[in-house]
């Protein structure tokens, strides 16, 4: 557990309350919201709290809040190790299937913008579905084996298949009664407090955001996903934003779920979605 969570003051947390109350973080968790008026009351939430943030800005995360690590941001990015992963799953995304088939022939325009729509509720299947239960549909559907999640290869494709979709703005959906039950539980999951610490993901990245927690600035729910899969110097590696939120669980004392459960997808669904019109950017970087 980090013991940077220990550090935040009781006066600290009493401030969270109050401006809690001052622009209603809590109410935007109320789950009989439709998604939209969520959206509508989220971006209206980070407006109030960051008035001279222009909205395109939100794809920085926790940089756009500090000069001096924007600067250290874009020299990094001149150079980002994440690269190595992005190539290494060029090379997988291109590599034939024992049928002949690459995985481009499972997806519209050969994957090029279909990352801008995940992850995406499935009338078919009734559950979320996200980039990488799609990379092992489409392995199975072509005589393969699916691959473990938070593999190598498996993040690897990830970030391949996401940057195709660079540049584009996050355009996730909901729409139709099953999609909205998954995401008013990715909702519930979110304002959840869990863990020894009693802290939910909104404590920090709704109620804290743009806000120091010791040496670390927190990010801000608004863009969060529109740079993952990420290389964080703290892994000295890629990987996702289920892996990060494995690591959230720890931090706060809670027992991590396994990657792409029923819970990890209907919250990436709901995080996506208060993205929307955040452009993508991957593989990003960060501390």
């Amino acid at each position: 557990m980090k013991n940077w969570f220990f550090t935040l003051s009781l006066g600290a947390l009493m401030g969270v309350a109050g401006s809690a109350q001052a622009v209603n973080w809590w109410d935007i968790g109320n789950l009989k919201t439709s998604p939209a008026q969520t959206l509508k009351e989220s971006r209206e939430l980070f407006k109030q709290q960051h008035p001279d943030l222009p909205f395109d800005k939100y794809a920085l995360g926790a940089y756009a809040f500090s000069p001096e690590l924007y600067s250290q941001y874009q020299e990094a990015m001149q150079f980002n190790p994440g690269d190595l992963t992005l190539s290494t799953g060029k090379e997988l995304w291109e590599k034939p299937f024992k049928n002949g088939k690459t995985y481009a022939s499972c997806y519209p325009n050969g994957g090029k913008g279909v990352a801008a729509h995940y992850p995406m509720y499935d009338n078919k299947t009734h559950q979320v579905e996200t980039i990488a239960t799609s990379i092992n549909a489409c392995r199975v559907a072509n005589g393969e084996e699916p691959l473990k999640y938070g593999s190598a290869d498996m993040i690897a494709l990830q970030t391949y298949l996401t940057s195709l979709s660079n540049g584009m703005p996050v355009a996730v959906k909901v729409e139709g009664p099953g999609a909205t039950k998954a995401f008013q539980e990715g909702k519930a999951y979110y304002f959840m407090k869990r863990g020894q610490l009693g802290f939910s993901c909104a404590s920090c990245h709704m109620a804290y955001d743009g806000k120091y927690l010791r040496d670390q600035i927190i990010s801000p729910l608004q863009g969060e996903t529109a740079h993952f899969p990420t290389y964080r110097a703290a892994w000295s590696a890629v990987n996702t934003l289920q892996k990060r939120i494995q690591g959230c669980n720890k931090n706060v004392g809670a027992q991590p779920q396994p990657l792409e459960s029923t819970d990890y997808r209907n919250v990436e669904y709901f995080m996506a979605y208060l993205s929307n019109g955040i452009k993508i950017n991957v593989p990003g970087y960060r501390p």
